[in-house]
């Protein structure tokens, strides 16, 4: 009896003793990056933990940094994290005294149980670490309303450089106008993932988006209708002023795209000046269009609208378009872009176009955007004139980083011209080596989403995500990291930040999410 007794005591002491599945200690999460950095190391034993009194640390020009940090933090804790500069114990602390070997964009984080540090070089790298440390929080940082819970984040540190400099998106606006509101939040998605640059297509043969003065019916004529006949839009240039000057708060360069010598109709509707015939063309009108290259009011009004983008752009480049120039003769092709390219010039700026401007006399400045799909001999064959130039090159392969793609023959809407996009397809690729032979005239990569079939701002967003982000990662990340295994784990950790963020994306089979 005694002996069964002493069984039973032990069992008990065991039962009630023994450690909970709650007091087990559990494997921190893994770190789940999207772009992976150039270095990122795991520090065991250490968790950051944000509360009440967390303060944020800008030092000297950190400041509006700081205040965005405080600003995607504020709505979902509830906390008032203050902004200063004064250091103690447990702050996120802002720092630009970083190397210069950091360049223009890298930067360093640690994050340890006593606090966090990034520091950089230049403002734009002191905002790429705040995307990396972002990240590392719960996905319900980023809610609008008070969330319950805790705020930590795994411990790591992190050095940081873009392989690229030019890592962008292009929205057409032309085929369907989107208005500032929904631009201003692509610009927050793309800067999300690193992305530093949003080329605009302005203008196309459905639609002119932008005001310019003296040319009042380009905008309001020429952009009253859409590609589905809906009422279309512009954006006024205090509109395009506002979109200006949300991108360099998240430090992206705006770059305006008025498409030429074709896809040309809104324009030529609007005035028939513009046509060798004098007479104006429909809105809408089918079939190819171009600008009447003889004339020399085409050049005038040229000059105009370049010009008034010019000033109202800061960045380098003036996009001049040049694909598809069907219904312009070759002679009157090369001459239309020498004289753009004057014009281009002429007010401050450097040219940029699709790669088909190649057969212009280019100077050592402009920029070519490869848009040719793997093995076309003809569109490398211009690749290889640009690089032979000296001009640099934006690879957007259109089999590779064209979003406007179907993801596979079951996609309910995109296209398909060329071939089906999957998501290891878009991520899979490299920029050194897509184009043999120009490695080195490489300047970044470039994700293009053309609107022709896209009436809405979730058919945009369903067609960019999940793919814009491994465009993202294939112009930030070194090429040794890249793995499409270790990538579509990654990338599946992100749904969890796009539900909370209202994003309608695609739950691709090939991606490992996480529920």
């Amino acid at each position: 009896m005694r002996k069964v007794l002493c069984l039973t005591v032990s069992v008990l002491a065991a039962a009630l003793f023994a450690p909970t599945a709650s007091a087990v200690p559990q494997a921190p999460p893994p770190v789940r990056i999207v772009p992976q950095p150039s270095s990122l190391v795991t520090l065991p034993g250490q968790t950051y933990t944000l509360r009440p009194t967390t303060r944020i640390v800008a030092k000297a020009g950190a400041a509006q940094t700081g205040e965005y940090l405080a600003g995607l933090l504020r709505p979902s804790t509830g906390f008032t994290l203050p902004v200063t500069n004064t250091t103690r114990p447990g702050d996120i602390r802002l720092d630009l005294t970083g190397p210069s070997s950091l360049g223009d964009e890298g930067y360093r984080l640690t994050v340890t149980s006593t606090g966090v540090e990034i520091a950089a070089h230049t403002a734009a790298g002191l905002f790429y670490g705040v995307q990396t440390f972002r990240q590392l929080l719960p996905a319900k940082t980023e809610a609008k309303t008070v969330q319950s819970g805790s705020w930590t984040a795994r411990g790591v540190a992190v050095a940081d450089t873009p392989r690229y400099a030019w890592r962008g998106a292009m929205l057409d606006v032309a085929r369907h106008f989107f208005p500032v509101a929904q631009v201003e939040q692509y610009l927050d998605l793309i800067s999300l993932y690193k992305m530093n640059t949003l080329h605009l297509h302005l203008s196309d043969n459905d639609g002119w988006r932008i005001d310019i003065t003296g040319w009042p019916r380009l905008a309001r004529y020429g952009g009253s209708t859409d590609a589905s006949r809906g009422p279309g839009g512009f954006y006024t240039q205090d509109d395009y002023r506002e979109i200006v000057r949300y991108a360099e708060s998240r430090h992206v360069t705006i770059i305006p795209e008025i498409d030429s010598p074709g896809h040309i109709t809104a324009a030529q509707a609007s005035y028939a000046e513009l046509n060798c015939d004098g007479v104006a063309p429909p809105l809408l009108n089918p079939g190819w269009s171009s600008l009447c290259v003889p004339l020399e009011i085409t050049y005038k009004w040229l000059d105009d609208v370049i010009g008034q983008l010019a000033a109202l752009t800061p960045g380098d480049y003036i996009d001049i378009g040049g694909d598809e120039a069907v219904n312009t003769s070759a002679a009157d092709y090369k001459h239309f872009i020498d004289r753009a390219q004057q014009i281009v010039l002429s007010h401050g700026k450097k040219l940029i176009g699709w790669h088909q401007i190649e057969a212009g006399d280019l100077t050592g400045t402009a920029t070519a955007q490869y848009w040719g799909t793997a093995g076309s001999a003809d569109d490398e064959a211009l690749a290889r004139v640009a690089q032979q130039r000296g001009n640099k090159l934006v690879l957007s392969p259109a089999d590779r980083a064209y979003l406007d793609m179907k993801y596979d023959a079951s996609t309910p809407i995109g296209q398909d011209w060329a071939g089906y996009t999957s998501v290891s397809d878009a991520y899979d690729w490299d920029p050194a080596t897509f184009v043999p032979g120009v490695a080195g005239d490489v300047a970044g990569v470039e994700a293009p989403l053309w609107t022709d079939v896209f009436p809405t701002w979730a058919d945009v967003q369903y067609m960019a995500f999940p793919r814009l982000p491994g465009i993202a990662e294939i112009g930030w990340s070194p090429a040794g990291t890249h793995s499409w295994a270790d990538y579509r784990t990654r990338l599946g950790a992100q749904a969890q930040r796009w539900d909370v963020l209202g994003i309608s994306y695609y739950r691709s089979p090939e991606v490992d999410w996480a529920d």
